[in-house]
């Protein structure tokens, strides 16, 4: 039998953190929660979000769309109902289009693999593997070199095999990695995260030291959208360059990745459009090698990297943990996996929508 959908809603929640996070800096969330509801009572929920921004462009576009591509119709094949609301943008542009339909495409991919009785990653396609998640929650660029340290120690300390701390191209860079690397020298991977802050200059001079410490990769050296930028200094360096979670859809990723700049992908949920568009740059991440390590929210991601191996990490950074009644997280060994439940697997708070909803 096919389910129809009868009900479905977009609502805005405001969620303010008690400490301002990341290299960002952000200090507030607005998330766009969708919820659907078939005429035989499945329900699904799914979520978008603005950083650090306002969300309501995005919720009165999520509402828009529903109307015109949910309500009252056949629950559709997710990857379908996402290349119709996709094509819908011809005239529009993405902008909080796409965060809009980042709600409601993982509010069908929850719906749809409830449909089935199983989680969307085995929805997708694929089956529980094991992946391993770096700390990066808790760094920040105004920390101390010791700070940092204490920051990567307490990681290890929970199992994890890599740590991401926050660099902007300055000199202080240097005492940073130094620490840091004092604490997990032999025990972990390095990562760096610059978060668009420098310049040609002072990004050439971050990926040096970068080379000359063994990181892994560093991510996001110059703004997102700087490609004649990222590819003078993927010229000029061997430390791998990772990218992405600025950046809107496969068709802005594509020349980053084609050409070779981005040696690690990460797409960000809200900024891609959903789970549907980053299973897109998932797959052509495998035809072309290119490593995925998707921004944040490993207990959504952990679903597509059921689909693919060419996904080699997934990031610890807690920030809308407040939402989640008890998020999935990483084992002692800083490993992760499908936890099995049906659909997204995720258990809300009862308590957040009455807290953090705001009407409009």
């Amino acid at each position: 039998m096919v389910e129809e959908i009868q009900t479905a809603a977009a609502k805005l929640w405001h969620v303010e953190l008690e400490t301002t996070v990341g290299g960002s800096g952000v200090n507030a969330v607005d998330v766009i929660v969708v919820d659907l509801k078939t005429k035989a009572g499945l329900t699904g929920r799914g979520f978008s979000y603005v950083l650090g921004s306002t969300g309501r462009t995005a919720t009165i576009a999520a509402r828009e769309l529903i109307e015109s591509f949910i309500i009252n119709k056949p629950l559709p094949h997710p990857e379908l109902l996402a290349k119709e609301i996709r094509q819908s943008f011809n005239r529009t542009g993405r902008g909080p289009n796409v965060i809009a339909q980042a709600a409601i495409d993982t509010a069908i991919w929850d719906l749809y693999a409830k449909s089935l009785d199983c989680s969307v990653g085995v929805a997708m396609g694929g089956k529980a593997r094991e992946v391993p998640v770096y700390g990066s929650g808790g760094f920040n660029t105004i920390q101390s070199p010791e700070e940092a340290a204490e920051q990567a120690q307490s990681y290890l300390e929970r199992g994890v095999r890599a740590v991401k701390p926050r660099v902007a191209g300055s000199l202080k860079d240097e005492k940073v990695i130094e620490a840091v690397r004092y604490v997990i020298e032999g025990k972990a991977d390095l990562m760096l995260d610059a978060n668009e802050k420098c310049d040609q200059a002072s990004a050439i001079r971050l990926m040096e030291v970068a080379n000359n410490n063994g990181v892994l990769f560093v991510e996001e050296p110059l703004p997102a959208q700087n490609l004649s930028g990222y590819l003078q200094i993927s010229k000029r360096t061997s430390c791998a360059i990772a990218l992405g979670e600025h950046l809107q859809g496969v068709s802005e990723a594509y020349p980053f990745m084609a050409d070779g700049i981005c040696n690690i992908i990460q797409p960000d949920l809200a900024m891609m459009g959903g789970l549907t568009e980053c299973l897109r740059i998932v797959r052509y991440a495998e035809i072309i090698g290119t490593s995925v390590a998707p921004h944040f929210l490993p207990h959504i991601f952990i679903h597509l990297a059921a689909v693919s191996s060419n996904i080699t990490w997934l990031e610890d950074f807690p920030l809308l943990e407040p939402i989640f009644g008890n998020p999935q997280t990483f084992n002692s060994n800083g490993i992760m996996t499908l936890n099995g439940l049906p659909g997204l697997g995720l258990e809300w708070d009862e308590d957040a929508e009455r807290q953090y909803k705001v009407d409009f």
